[in-house]
């Protein structure tokens, strides 16, 4: 694979962490994780809803700031090790004190410690959005947007959201986005992973937000295609989750190539590696293999995401600084 530095703008720093990390800390704690992890040690799950049911699972043992500091370098190392150089992870209220901002300010301080050490040590960048859940309801979001309002700066510089599609529409999180937007946090919101390209239109009509997370199904409506690309909409696009959970039914189907040369801006992700098996790395070969993109194309692919990237102007210029070709 190119050796070219990566950017990943779409990264679920829970569903990142390494599955003997999550073991070990469950032995730690001596919690019982039987129904989590295959055999082979991976996460066990067979679609969307027991995806999200393992994921909570796993996350359960998660309970203190001190752990997220020791995830947050775990995942940061692995990530350093596929020749990422700036990240963006997701990181969620509810996980971390439960909505509570005298809390939720404890593990963002945990977190920006790690980041921290981590880019003194590994030379990595990690910048946090913070998510509220969409299967949790839109009054569940009000708190999280106000944590994200009160420790915006250096390290939560974005806000977003994750969670089950299915569960209303994205105007019903409007206040919350509202809010988030008056604090002058940057947006984004999954959609077009699972509710069509009108969840996609919903999005950027309702939401406003300035990128998508996943947004492949854009690739129905012709009209929203041409949209992303003249208002320069990045997508986060996930290839490998995609097809692990069946939005896609193999690589050869996914619609990246044809989003791309659309001129969409697309950027390229694992959304929560571990599950899905895949790494930055095998994101790019399977890309390489598949639709035969070449250094060219992904060095372009990282360009769009520093100038799509949540960050301040001086650590953009230092990305694509690091992104030109050598002479």
């Amino acid at each position: 694979m190119t050796d070219i530095p990566k950017i990943e703008l779409h990264l679920h720093l829970e569903g990142a962490a390494p599955p003997a990390f999550i073991r070990g800390l469950a032995q730690e704690k001596g919690v019982n994780l039987d129904g989590v992890f295959n055999e082979d040690g991976s996460y066990r799950f067979e679609g969307f809803t027991q995806f999200l049911r393992t994921y909570e699972a796993a996350t359960a043992v998660l309970t203190g700031p001190e752990e997220f500091r020791r995830l947050t370098l775990a995942v940061l190392e692995q990530s350093a090790y596929q020749g990422v150089i700036y990240t963006e992870a997701f990181i969620s209220p509810n996980f971390c004190g439960g909505g509570d901002l005298g809390a939720w300010r404890e593990y963002v301080a945990a977190m920006e410690e790690a980041a921290a050490q981590a880019e003194r040590e590994m030379g990595i960048t990690l910048r946090g959005i913070v998510t509220c859940i969409r299967h949790e309801g839109p009054d569940a979001a009000k708190p999280d947007a106000i944590c994200a309002a009160e420790t915006k700066g250096d390290f939560v510089t974005g806000f977003g959201m994750g969670g089950d599609e299915s569960m209303g529409v994205q105007g019903d999180f409007a206040y919350a986005f509202d809010l988030a937007r008056e604090a002058e946090l940057r947006l984004t919101t999954h959609a077009g992973e699972w509710g069509g390209a009108a969840s996609v239109w919903q999005a950027v009509r309702d939401l406003k937000v300035e990128r998508i997370g996943h947004g492949v199904q854009s690739i129905e409506d012709p009209a929203l295609v041409d949209y992303l690309a003249e208002h320069e909409i990045a997508l986060e696009v996930c290839p490998g989750s995609n097809v692990a959970l069946g939005v896609a039914p193999d690589w050869k189907s996914h619609p990246v190539e044809k989003l791309r040369a659309a001129g969409v801006p697309v950027t390229i992700s694992t959304d929560d590696p571990p599950f899905f098996h895949t790494t930055l790395t095998r994101e790019y070969d399977m890309l390489a293999d598949t639709f035969g993109w070449e250094d060219e194309i992904v060095r372009a692919v990282n360009i769009t995401a520093a100038k799509a990237a949540f960050c301040d102007d001086a650590t953009r210029d230092r990305l694509l600084k690091k992104l030109e070709p050598a002479s």
